[in-house]
């Protein structure tokens, strides 16, 4: 825990020979007075805040074997001086802000570097041609800084371990980017190359893997790499991680990778590949990580993915996989992530999902997932992301999901889910997002917890939602409302059928009452005011002198109008005699009433 400067008085100690400040919390500058440390042999000041520039009294240690300075703050370029002390093995100033560009003889001025180690810099320029001259270089790491150009030949490098030249600017985007790799052959020992996020272009070259059966860790991610993946692969048999992702692969992914037993990492996203997962993958029972998204498979996703017991990331997601998700998922109880978004898949979800206590992000969104979501999954306590969006899930949400008081993201959007929100959501104190929107739900919107923050919700599109925050516009609801709301419907219901009931009994009523008007004869009743006589046909006959003309009032519609007289002269009548009338007219019953206020009216 030391602090403060290096003091400058240390540099009278002309017989020291080795220099150790590392790991503490050292500030100011390397004072130039170390230079007259002519015994110096080792010095380290790794992990510190060291900062401005390296002195060029450095240049006056001709014993130096290790110049370690690692992450500190120092800047400015590296004296020239110290390029010629050619006792160095150790070369390591990685992580500070040191610029420039490394000397186009490195390789010669530094014969016997085995470490060189300069990443986390602002390095610029070629990786000089001479580095090949450094015969005994086993780890060149020139990571994160600026180089551009080629790789050039490392064809002397037999003691080659590693190659670390990731997050630079090397490649041209040719067809013969990678070429260099055809000088690794005498490498035997190399085990570990990474130039991902450079602008390597062409194929893979066969000569990759011829190299070294000691080989295990290769980048090549975020490159221009074209072409498909060799079958050559299946050579790196010790090969434990595998990445070529953010490139232009094309091609089936070749069943050769099922050689690699010792794979721990395979990693091949947002490419060109198409197919399917081959079942020579059923070797690969060490895997840790598994990520083929962003790509063109098809097929189905093979059962064998139960026998990955170590598995913490499954990324399948943005291909064409169809068919179900396999049961011996289940199996998979060290799984972190589980990513199967933007595919073709169906049938359920997962019902044995509980099994996957550890999975801390599930994301099965964009897919054709049908029925309710599974209650077992409450007991994936660890789940933080939980995303179901565009499926076509139905039913509510299971209560068992109030022991996810984790969760930070909540995504059921776009199903056919209903029922009422959870009141239980308002309790997760780390729910950041949460979208509900274009479902069925009903009921009371809550107000607190994450539903205080309009833009940290949405429940869009679910017409049955009321209350809530004012900002979400929904019309007004209380809890006695939303309880007595169906009881309203019902009585809507039964109010509508009774009035229905009782306008039918109604109508039937008139229908009884006109048929009792037209089939009971009644003696003598009155009507409008006037008697009716029951007469025989042989009296009006004689009182209207055998219907004669002589007596003929006028003619109507259905029949004739005579004069009658009856009671010996005493009463006049009108007597109507009806002619034969369509059936459709049988009903009809007809009155005439004489104008004359002393006229009888008869009907025969």
């Amino acid at each position: 825990m030391l602090t403060g400067k290096i003091p400058a008085e240390l540099g009278s100690l002309t017989k020291l020979e080795s220099l150790s400040f590392g790991r503490n919390n050292l500030t100011g500058g390397l004072p130039s007075t170390l230079g007259n440390l002519s015994s110096l042999v080792n010095f380290y000041a790794n992990y510190n805040s060291i900062g401005g520039t390296i002195p060029d009294t450095f240049g006056q240690w001709e014993k130096l074997e290790v110049l370690a300075l690692v992450m500190n703050k120092l800047v400015g370029t590296i004296p020239l001086s110290i390029y010629n002390l050619s006792s160095i093995t150790i070369f390591e100033l990685p992580y500070n802000q040191i610029e420039g560009s490394l000397p186009s003889d490195l390789g010669i001025t530094l014969p016997n570097l085995q470490f060189l180690v300069l990443g986390g810099n602002l390095f610029t320029g070629s990786i000089p041609v001479t580095v090949s001259n450094a015969t005994k270089l086993s780890n060149l790491v020139l990571a994160e800084n600026g180089f551009t150009g080629k790789v050039p030949s490392l064809e002397k490098l037999r003691d080659l371990e590693k190659i670390t030249c990731h997050d630079n600017l090397l490649g041209t985007g040719e067809a013969d980017d990678l070429s260099f790799f055809d000088t690794l052959t005498n490498a035997t020992r190399l085990a570990r190359v990474s130039l991902a996020d450079n602008n390597f272009g062409g194929e893979l070259p066969e000569s990759i893997f011829n190299c070294s059966t000691e080989f295990a860790f290769l980048s090549l991610d975020l490159n221009k790499l074209v072409g498909s993946i060799p079958s050559g692969i299946g050579n790196l048999i010790n090969l434990q991680v595998l990445s070529m992702s953010l490139n232009h692969l094309s091609g089936n992914i070749p069943s050769d990778i099922g050689k690699l037993q010792k794979l721990q990492i395979l990693r091949f996203f947002d490419n060109n590949i198409h197919g399917e997962i081959p079942t020579s993958f059923a070797n690969l029972t060490l895997l840790l990580y598994l990520d083929a998204s962003g790509n063109n498979l098809r097929g189905n996703i093979p059962s064998h993915v139960g026998k990955y017991h170590f598995l913490v990331s499954l990324c399948l997601h943005h291909n064409y996989l169809s068919g179900i998700i396999p049961k011996e998922s289940a199996n998979l109880t060290s799984l972190f992530e589980l990513n199967l978004a933007h595919n073709n898949l169906s049938g359920s979800l997962l019902l044995e999902i509980g099994l996957l206590q550890n999975l801390e992000i599930l994301d099965v969104s964009q897919n054709r997932l049908v029925g309710s979501i599974p209650s077992s999954i409450g007991s994936c306590v660890k789940l933080t992301s939980l995303n179901m969006e565009a499926n076509k899930l139905w039913g509510t949400i299971p209560s068992t999901l109030a022991n996810l008081r984790g969760l930070e993201e909540l995504d059921l959007s776009y199903n056919n889910l209903s029922g009422k929100i959870p009141d239980y959501l308002e309790g997760f104190v780390f729910l950041t997002k949460l979208n509900l929107s274009f479902n069925d739900f009903e009921g009371v919107v809550p107000e607190s917890g994450v539903f205080k923050n309009v833009t940290a919700f949405s429940v869009e599109g679910n017409k049955k939602l009321c209350g809530g925050i004012p900002e979400l516009q929904l019309h007004s609801c209380n809890s006695k409302g939303s309880r007595n709301k169906g009881f309203s419907l019902t009585m809507k219901l039964i109010t509508s059928m009774s009035f229905g009931f009782l306008g039918l009994l109604l109508f039937l009523c008139f229908l009884y009452l006109c048929w009792c008007r037209k089939t009971i004869n009644v003696p003598s009743v009155k009507l409008l005011g006037n008697p009716f006589y029951q007469l025989s046909y042989q009296a009006l006959l004689k009182a209207t002198d055998g219907f004669s003309p002589a007596n003929l009032i006028g003619v109507g519609s259905f029949g004739s109008v005579y004069k009658g007289i009856l009671d010996e002269g005493q009463k006049v009548v009108a007597v109507k005699a009806y002619r034969p009338v369509p059936d459709t007219y049988r009903s009809v019953t007809d009155i005439w009433t004489d104008t004359a206020d002393t006229a009888d009216t008869y009907r025969c």
